[in-house]
């Protein structure tokens, strides 16, 4: 096929048997089947055409966003991945034809033309980087046609999210989509150059692996070859990146795809992507430093910003009683003030109860909010009890200085004033309480203080503040299974000084760990990790498992230390957070090409699915009837 070039030539040829000259003219314009590109080479993408190009005869290729038909002048915008032209076919300039052809063309048709650049005729569009001017076309081809797209294609789209990930194909034709992307292939590119020139090899781990007790639930692959046996996807490659320093590799890392089979939220899908690293013969300095100017290079490069080095850090357990996170957010004030021994011989029976049971009294200081209504102060107090907080108590300090507070009848005025100068509450200030066990007071006001700064809108996407978290527990108390697991992973090195008490006060034993936190979000984590037999064996025991059950489990890992094993140490990013907060998005379903929902389904291809007989008869399983009535 030939495309319309102007002249005394019919619209369009075709060749071939029956063949003869395009009729069918409608209201909508030419109506074809999809042309050819044969000798048609695309010269610029959209936006890459500039007043630097005017007078340059140009060739570009892309979807139809808009048609706007001022009958003998037809203004096409044509888009593309790199964003928006105006190609103007104009009586005069262009050939009836042509205006005609043009005048049919519908949204995300897909287009050719060749044309030449002039400086726009009408007002500069300053919304658009190509808004100084407009090609004017002497070729048109259709590629393609489309049906009327079930939504918009267009920037921050309000469009159900439900729908579009139905029609994701779709909705990643939206530019503020494609620029998340582009971004996540730089992020990828950048960290791919950085960590080549520091000595990194980019080594591949397997997919298919051994699942594992411990963490996440694993996603299990059937073994046709070997019945009833399965592989489990990686959670994280973390038993191959240490056995690759076992063999010497030194320095390793890959952007690697991982698998939870956990909850979805915001920031969580069940197949996610890390950048995964490990080093030989380094300690946890020799890893920060190597991150932070990772870091400061991708911001840099990405978004033209300074990260000052080097990053701050903060211990676990500061972190935790100033802002009731081991992630926290410290673009904002309102930190957390321990209360308890100002408030431990009150008779209210709130504060005094939780200290008799062991646990602390904590409280914030909403600056300015003394006059919040109680309607809202009793929305903090149901969103609270989400957390685990049995109520909340609260001080509301009014401008004239008057107080209000939910328990001043418990307390005496001396008392309450002790409390508010604890707090350090001025005229208009708000104060809200718990008390519980640390961990459930943590929980709450940590919370608490994010949703207040939501609500006075003190979080800004644009400021970034990044912080190590280090010192974290080795060990955590499960009750739901009434032994220690560990906070991070059972390869985690203890502190050399706090190693004394793993048989008498395991809780009380401090970790190599760090993450990287950056608004309020871990980014990434990693520690140095556990390289001698004998405290490795010894972790596993104080895991619960028996000497035969962990070289059950990790027999090859354990073998391997007996073989000379470096010191050895890695951290792990959660790429896709990192670019949500990059291209300061909400979800990183914005940041991922294909994601899931919720219930960890794809709305797209209707995945998960059923197996057919012949698939589940050759892996030799077969499907249990749930009684519907249990």
């Amino acid at each position: 096929m030939d495309f319309y070039e102007g002249g005394s030539q019919n619209i369009l040829k075709t060749t071939g048997k029956g063949a003869a000259p395009f009729q069918n003219q409608t209201k909508r314009g030419t109506e074809t089947m999809a042309e050819s590109m044969k000798g048609l080479h695309r010269t610029h993408r959209c936006a890459e055409l500039s007043a630097a190009n005017i007078s340059e005869k140009v060739t570009i290729m892309g979807w139809v966003q808009k048609n706007r038909n001022k009958g003998g002048l037809v203004f096409v915008d044509v888009r593309d991945r790199s964003g928006i032209i105006q190609v103007v076919f104009e009586e005069g300039k262009c050939e009836a034809a042509l205006i005609e052809r043009a005048a049919g063309l519908r949204s995300e048709y897909v287009v050719a033309v060749v044309g030449t650049v002039e400086k726009r005729s009408g007002a500069v569009n300053s919304n658009i980087a190509t808004g100084e001017i407009e090609v004017i076309p002497e070729q048109l081809r259709i590629l393609s046609e489309s049906e009327t797209p079930p939504f918009p294609i267009e920037e921050n789209s309000k469009t159900k999210e439900e729908l579009r990930l139905k029609y994701r194909y779709l909705d990643l034709r939206r530019p503020d989509l494609q620029r998340n992307l582009m971004m996540r292939s730089q992020i990828a590119t950048l960290t791919r150059q950085f960590l080549a020139e520091e000595g990194f090899l980019e080594i591949e781990t397997p997919i298919l692996g051994k699942t594992t007790p411990e963490g996440a639930r694993d996603y299990l692959v059937p073994s046709r070859i070997h019945p009833g046996s399965f592989y489990g996807l990686p959670q994280s490659p973390q038993l191959y990146k240490q056995l690759l320093m076992c063999s010497g590799y030194d320095r390793y890392f890959q952007i690697a795809k991982c698998f939870r089979d956990e909850d979805l939220r915001a920031d969580r899908q069940p197949e996610f992507t890390q950048i995964d690293m490990e080093l030989s013969f380094v300690d946890v300095d020799d890893v920060i430093d190597v991150n932070e100017r990772l870091l400061a290079k991708l911001f840099k490069e990405i978004l033209n910003i300074d990260i000052p080095l080097p990053i701050p850090r903060m211990t676990w357990q500061e972190a935790m009683d100033r802002f009731g996170s081991d992630k926290p957010d410290v673009r904002f004030g309102m930190e957390l003030v321990d209360v308890t021994e100002t408030v431990k011989d009150s008779e209210f029976v709130v504060f005094k109860g939780a200290i008799e049971n062991g646990g602390t009294v904590r409280g914030i200081n909403a600056k300015g909010q003394g006059s919040m209504p109680r309607k809202k102060i009793d929305k903090l107090v149901s969103f609270a009890k989400d957390f685990g907080a049995k109520g909340l108590a609260y001080i509301a300090i009014q401008e004239d200085g008057t107080v209000k507070s939910s328990f001043a009848k418990f307390m005496t005025e001396e008392e309450t004033n002790n409390l508010i100068q604890a707090m350090g509450g001025e005229n208009g200030d708000l104060l809200l309480f718990a008390a519980d066990k640390n961990k459930v007071v943590w929980d709450v006001l940590g919370n608490l203080r994010l949703e207040l700064a939501r609500q006075l809108e003190l979080l800004d996407k644009s400021e970034y503040k990044f912080l190590w978290i280090t010192e974290f527990p080795l060990l955590e108390w499960s009750e739901e299974q009434n032994r220690f697991t560990a906070m991070h992973h059972p390869f985690t090195m203890p502190m050399e000084e706090d190693w004394q008490y793993i048989d008498t006060d395991p809780g009380r034993v401090r970790a190599k760990a760090y993450d990287i936190t950056l608004n309020g979000n871990e980014i990434g984590g990693g520690s140095i990790r556990i390289h001698q037999n004998d405290i490795q064996e010894k972790m596993f025991e104080v895991l619960g498992f028996t000497k035969e059950e962990a070289y059950k489990q990790f027999s090859f890992l354990l073998d391997a230390f007996k073989y000379g094993v470096p010191p050895h140490a890695g951290l792990a990013y959660g790429l896709d957070r990192l670019v949500m907060l990059m291209a300061k998005v909400d979800s990183i379903r914005d940041v991922m090409a294909f994601p899931k929902v919720k219930d960890a389904s794809c709305l797209m291809t209707n995945a998960p699915s059923m197996a057919d007989e012949k698939q589940l008869s050759e892996l030799g399983l077969e499907l249990a009837v749930q009684d519907e009535k249990q």
